[in-house]
């Protein structure tokens, strides 16, 4: 090929690159409903975090799966992705993170009864988290595939759940309670399980610093730090676009996301490290 070679520009139809990416659907998926100029940009970052929501759902079944059947380097590809796609999804922040709060009361009153927490992409994300809760369908009710594709993540094993699965078949002493424990509720720690961990992270039969099992858990552990910072990011989001008022949707805005801010996911791998 020449240098002064040009690429095709007569296709046709439409060109391959809209037949694959759909360029063209999703630059017209944004209607705004005030006229302040301020919307388009909350608006476009909002679909933007779904579309990481998207991704990331991916990636936790797949790692998910994988665990399930033992190819744990495959479960720590599809981790380690979504660890560079979770940074993308934070950085989705910065353009709401200095909202003043009369720049989001402008067209707040768009939103009506709108929140975030009626997203059904990160409902499925925070189940694969081991967050479950049946009254998060709720919402739902009057979208019968978003609701039956919820109902099944809400029985399914989480993440964690097939982590702590394959621990067990690697003759880690497991709890048969938490083995056998009703996958619809929300995943409570276990002093066992802390112990398991430290006997992985301690060199104790498995754990050498490089064995899989520690690399696996560090994977996990990149994961759950920017789960972390996404929850406080949001925090200081909300509290500097309306401080403490109520949250849209009659949620309680800044204390349930403080509430949240509070908690991490794979809670062991955490408290763990004290015991190493």
């Amino acid at each position: 090929m020449s240098h002064d070679a040009t690429p095709n520009l007569d296709f046709a139809g439409t060109t391959p690159y809209e037949d694959y990416v759909q360029a063209d659907v999703l630059t017209h998926l944004q209607h705004p409903l005030s006229e302040d100029p301020g919307e388009m940009v909350f608006l476009v970052t909002t679909q933007v975090m779904e579309l990481w929501f998207t991704v990331i759902v991916h990636e936790w079944e797949t790692a998910t799966r994988a665990l399930r059947e033992d190819r744990v380097q495959v479960a720590r590809d599809a981790l380690k992705r979504s660890v560079r796609e979770l940074e993308a999804l934070n950085a989705s922040w910065r353009p709401l993170a200095q909202l003043t709060p009369a720049q989001f009361n402008s067209y707040r009153s768009a939103l009506g009864e709108g929140s975030g927490f009626q997203s059904a992409m990160y409902r499925r994300m925070e189940f694969l988290l081991g967050e479950k809760s049946a009254s998060m369908l709720v919402p739902h009710r009057g979208a019968p595939r978003v609701y039956a594709e919820l109902e099944k993540a809400l029985h399914e094993p989480s993440l964690y759940d097939e982590v702590l699965r394959l621990l067990a078949r690697r003759g880690l002493p497991v709890p048969e309670a938490v083995l056998e424990r009703d996958l619809s509720q929300k995943y409570e720690p276990s002093p066992e399980i802390e112990k398991v961990w430290a006997t992985v992270y301690g060199g104790q039969d498995v754990g050498e610093p490089d064995s899989e099992l520690v690399l696996l858990g560090e994977a996990l552990t990149d994961v759950g730090e920017l789960v972390w910072r996404w929850r406080n990011d949001h925090l200081v989001a909300t509290r500097r676009a309306m401080g403490s008022k109520t949250g849209t949707g009659g949620s309680a805005g800044v204390a349930w996301l403080e509430k949240r801010a509070r908690k991490n996911v794979f809670p062991e791998l955490w408290t763990a490290r004290s015991h190493v």
